[in-house]
């Protein structure tokens, strides 16, 4: 008897086989239309068959492919084939959390305790280092109030992000897609082999450095409110922009201080609910524009090119394909995080069963449990995660050797 398939299951296998034919095929596909009328010979078959076994292990046989008349019934065998050998893949996502999220001595435990994560964190912290003249491994164990600062905050975010992502890939963790949340995509791109660790570093701790010589006045209000509402309210206001969108009502103001309290006083006579962030510069808003040309001019300087793994762009809000180099770096210094539409074309376009976000601690969780359909998972369980934390991260991804130990018993 069949057993049942979940249709995000469906969904996954399709879309995989889309995007493989057409990468063959060199055009789109469609998955009712039977693939006899694409062309589909031996040479072709082989070598999708060698991408699903790749891909999925030994689910189908060659002979499979040429059984199945469209996509769409190719991935409904794929999927049936999946869910009897318990389930269909682990197809997990990295979500890299933004400026915010520190917190001094985060991921001191992991560490101490990861031989892995400590390899990484090191590597990270000695690209910093000939920028920033500081240790941000030192700042982290030290549980240095300096965290918090802009200059220190975004290389050590970056540090750990980019420390924790290598870990889950030594473990077997391998993203089908990358998105990061302002500072968070420095880390992002590097992992997709976008930017390179020298260059990734040098380029956070040049904006964090810009950032920290800006003059103070600046801040940023998150309100209960759409981007719609938001623009109306702000378009009196030349010192205000929206600094962050991450759900359809919940909208980030960014600017002037002075602005935004006749901003907030506006919502609150309307009863609308409104909260400070705890942060001492205005980001993503038109208060950054004087540090863009010098930023810009050193960007310059540094390469950039494709990412390998897709990657979903918080300054487009949807999957880049073009170069990662410096005028997109200047362009996500003012322009706001379109995260929720980025989070919804990855989850739409890729059809992960997790999502990990990767940073100290969970920000962004809330916001893409409510858009519903994956798991979602925290990489750092809490301040106090630590390597135990981490093997339970990892064998809920399916991989690493508890995993494999289960999968044997």
């Amino acid at each position: 008897m069949p057993v049942p398939e979940p249709d995000h299951s469906r969904t996954a296998h399709c879309e995989w086989l889309l995007e493989r034919l057409a990468h063959y095929l060199g055009r789109p596909v469609e998955e009712t239309v039977p693939l006899s009328e694409y062309g589909l010979d031996s040479v072709l078959a082989l070598s999708l068959y060698g991408d699903i076994e790749a891909e999925f292990g030994p689910l189908v046989g060659p002979d499979d492919i040429w059984a199945h008349e469209t996509v769409r019934d190719f991935a409904r065998y794929m999927a049936s084939r999946d869910a009897r050998r318990g389930g269909h893949r682990v197809r997990s996502v990295f979500v890299f959390t933004g400026q915010g999220c520190q917190h001094p001595g985060m991921t001191a435990g992991l560490y101490l305790n990861s031989a892995s994560y400590r390899r990484h964190l090191d590597a990270a912290a000695a690209a910093l280092l000939p920028h920033t003249g500081l240790s941000v491994v030192d700042l982290i164990l030290d549980k240095d109030p300096r965290l918090h600062l802009a200059s220190c905050a975004q290389p050590a975010l970056f540090a750990v992000e980019y420390a924790l992502a290598r870990t889950l890939q030594d473990a077997g963790v391998t993203p089908a897609a990358v998105l990061g949340h302002g500072i968070g995509e420095f880390a992002a791109a590097a992992v997709a082999g976008a930017v390179g660790l020298a260059d990734a570093a040098q380029l956070v701790a040049l904006r964090g450095a810009f950032t920290q010589r800006l003059p103070p006045g600046g801040g940023m209000t998150a309100a209960c409110i759409t981007a719609r509402e938001a623009a109306e309210l702000v378009a009196d206001e030349p010192r205000v922009g929206i600094g962050a969108v991450n759900a359809a009502k919940s909208t980030v103001l960014s600017g002037q201080i002075a602005a935004l309290e006749r901003v907030e006083a506006r919502l609150a006579s309307r009863g609308v609910r409104c909260r400070r962030l705890a942060v001492a510069h205005a980001f993503h808003s038109p208060l950054m524009k004087p540090m863009a040309a010098e930023f810009t001019a050193a960007a310059r300087r540094l390469s950039g090119g494709i990412a390998r793994l897709p990657f979903y762009s918080t300054v487009y809000g949807r999957l880049e394909t073009g170069p990662l180099y410096a005028p997109y770096w200047a362009e996500q210094l003012t322009s706001p995080v379109r995260f929720a539409d980025a989070a919804r074309g990855m989850l739409a376009q890729q059809a992960p069963t997790h999502i990990v976000e990767i940073g100290p601690r969970a920000v962004l969780i809330p916001y893409l449990r409510r858009m519903g359909g994956p798991v979602c998972i925290p990489v750092c369980q809490g301040p106090d995660s630590d390597a135990v934390d981490l093997a339970g991260v990892i064998s809920a991804l399916d991989a690493g050797p508890l995993a494999a130990e289960l999968a044997g018993a």
